[in-house]
């Protein structure tokens, strides 16, 4: 049973739990409503709640538990020397639930019947361009040992999804029989459901930070699984970028990390003092009528879709840029793909995250302030410069840092703009790349994930991680040191 069906099912009988709740309760005292201890919908609520909330919780911890057991099973019955042959457990894992994806979808598509995808004597070659033909990404012929472990993997699933639609369903028809029992007159359904919302406020606050943990983890093992295969010490001392699925690759990070930052200061250079000025004029100097036109048509470049503005860098600053640094101007450009491209771009991309958010913290500062300057002799701008940006700082530093992490993250603009190169250059009108384009490049097309070329994504988006969380605790130390002096 499809797991939207299950869903549907349980919040079916939550609503039937809140109906029969709520007329028992009623029925409990002769249908006058002044003799329950709560309102009658709170035992309504309680007969949700009941039903819904440990049926739906299961469910959760059964889609996320499950496929872990199964896997571990899976794994167990793997021959070991077929573990040895491939790079590590985990690889070939991820091999058989491609597999099993795959034959799922062929089934689905009618490329293979479900007679021929569980025949554990099936043409491996045959099956392999079937998968293909399914959509697939399989990035080498199906081995015998990996199609009967994803055959395994398919009949384990589809047995533990008809067991969660048992356990889930037959738990809310108890839940809401539960609740319905309970649905005297004395019973306390008001603190029951308070309790209960609670606790469910509590998850939902949890959700932020566990998805947090989880995307840390799933980077760190497979970081660590990258660095089993190639060297950590070629990884961060390499000065070369050149990575080949055929083997031989230099996997050194500092070319791309250098693209990285350059593109990121340029774009910063760009997208601060205009968006700082910007923010100034319309909070200090401009008239309410203009305020409410120009920051709404200045905010319109935060919602322009990052491929336009690659578009935008690749067809128009481009050829706008050799016009002026190339061979019919100064001689220092040869292509439009440059470190200079990409980084005008990405500015005029940031200067909205500045000069908005900016702006809203420069109106918070207290206009009892500016008064105490104006009283005191000085000028608009003395106290522009002197009392309002001062005391706008944390939150100007902010804007800058939510402006950097977009920068750092930004990947369009840098593959239309900047080209593919990685190279450690000091010339800013000569093509790079960053990070995440080529984690993007990394993981794109028929990758064999076994091999460090695939792999080495995931020490790229640790090392992001790590970055960028600098950054944060680099602009959290200017705040609170700021903040204390206008406390």
């Amino acid at each position: 049973m499809p797991v939207l069906w299950i869903f549907l099912i349980v919040l079916g009988i939550g609503a039937l739990g809140y109906v029969v709740a709520r007329q028992r309760a009623l029925a409990s005292v002769g249908n006058d409503p002044r003799h329950l201890h709560s309102l009658p919908s709170y035992y309504g609520y309680m007969g949700f709640l009941f039903a819904a909330a440990p049926a739906l919780l299961v469910l959760i911890i059964w889609l996320i538990a499950g496929p872990m057991v199964i896997e571990k099973r899976v794994a167990a019955n793997l021959p070991a020397d077929v573990v040895e042959q491939a790079a590590s457990q985990n690889l070939l894992m991820a091999e058989v639930r491609r597999v099993a994806n795959g034959l799922d979808n062929a089934v689905a598509m009618g490329v293979l019947t479900e007679g021929a995808a569980s025949n554990a004597r099936a043409d491996l070659t045959d099956m392999t361009a079937r998968l293909k033909e399914a959509g697939q990404v399989i990035t080498q012929n199906v081995t015998v040992p990996v199609l009967r472990a994803a055959q395994e993997m398919r009949q384990a699933n589809r047995t533990s999804k008809t067991w969660m639609a048992v356990a889930v369903i037959a738990l809310a028809v108890a839940g809401a029989a539960l609740a319905v029992l309970r649905a005297q007159k004395d019973f306390r359904a008001r603190n029951v459901v308070e309790r209960g919302v609670r606790w469910m406020l509590v998850g939902a606050a949890s959700i932020a930070i566990l998805t947090t943990v989880g995307i840390v983890l799933s980077l760190l093992f497979n970081t660590i699984e990258f660095f089993r295969i190639y060297p950590a010490s070629e990884f961060f001392g390499s000065l070369t970028w050149s990575p080949s699925f055929g083997g031989g690759s230099e996997l050194g990070i500092w070319p791309l990390l250098w693209g990285t930052l350059y593109i990121s200061i340029i774009a910063l250079l760009v997208a601060v003092p205009i968006g700082l000025f910007a923010a100034i004029y319309l909070s200090e100097y401009a008239s309410p009528r203009l305020r409410s036109v120009a920051k709404p048509l200045l905010e319109i470049l935060a919602g322009i879709p990052t491929i336009v503005y690659g578009l935008f860098a690749l067809l128009t600053v481009g050829p706008l840029l050799i016009s002026v640094f190339g061979d019919n101007g100064l001689g220092w450009m040869q292509s439009g793909t440059a470190v200079m491209t990409a980084g005008l771009v990405m500015g005029i991309m940031l200067i909205p995250f500045v000069s908005s958010l900016s702006d809203d913290i420069i109106n918070a500062v207290p206009q009892a302030m500016r008064d105490g300057s104006y009283g005191l002799g000085a000028t608009q701008s003395e106290t522009i410069r002197q009392v309002v940006l001062p005391a706008a700082l944390p939150g100007i530093v902010g804007a800058v840092l939510l402006a950097a992490s977009r920068a750092i993250g930004e990947t369009m603009i840098v593959v239309l703009g900047a080209g593919a190169a990685a190279r450690l250059s000091l010339n800013p009108f000569e093509a790079m790349t960053t990070v995440t384009a080529k984690i993007v490049s990394q993981l794109t097309g028929d990758a064999d994930f076994a091999s460090p070329e695939a792999l080495v994504a995931f020490a790229l988006g640790m090392t992001l991680f790590i970055i960028t969380l600098c950054l944060n605790v680099f602009a959290l130390y200017i705040v609170r040191k700021y903040r204390e002096q206008y406390d």
